[in-house]
C-alpha cells in the first residue's frame, strides 16, 4: 500500500508541476482571430479551421454540458 500511495502523490505533483508550467488559458474576446485547429469530422475526415475560413466567415459555438442530466 505504501507504494501506490507513493506513486499517487509523484503522478499528482507531476500534473500540478505541468499545469503551473503551462501556464493560464485565454478566452478570445469578440472579433479576435481563432487559432488554427483540426478537428476530426464524420467519416474519418480531418477538418481544419483555415481550411474552413477560405470559404467564407466560420461560427464556432459550443454546447455546454448538451449531454449531460442537467
Amino acid at each position: 500500500m505504501k507504494t501506490s500511495g507513493k506513486i499517487l502523490c509523484v503522478v499528482l505533483l507531476g500534473v500540478l508541476v505541468g499545469l503551473m508550467v503551462a501556464g493560464p488559458a485565454s478566452a478570445l474576446e469578440v472579433g479576435q482571430k481563432a487559432p488554427d485547429f483540426t478537428l476530426a469530422a464524420p467519416g474519418n475526415k480531418q477538418v481544419k479551421l483555415s481550411d474552413l475560413l477560405g470559404k467564407g466567415p466560420v461560427v464556432i459555438y459550443t454546447f455546454v454540458d448538451a449531454f449531460g442530466a442537467a
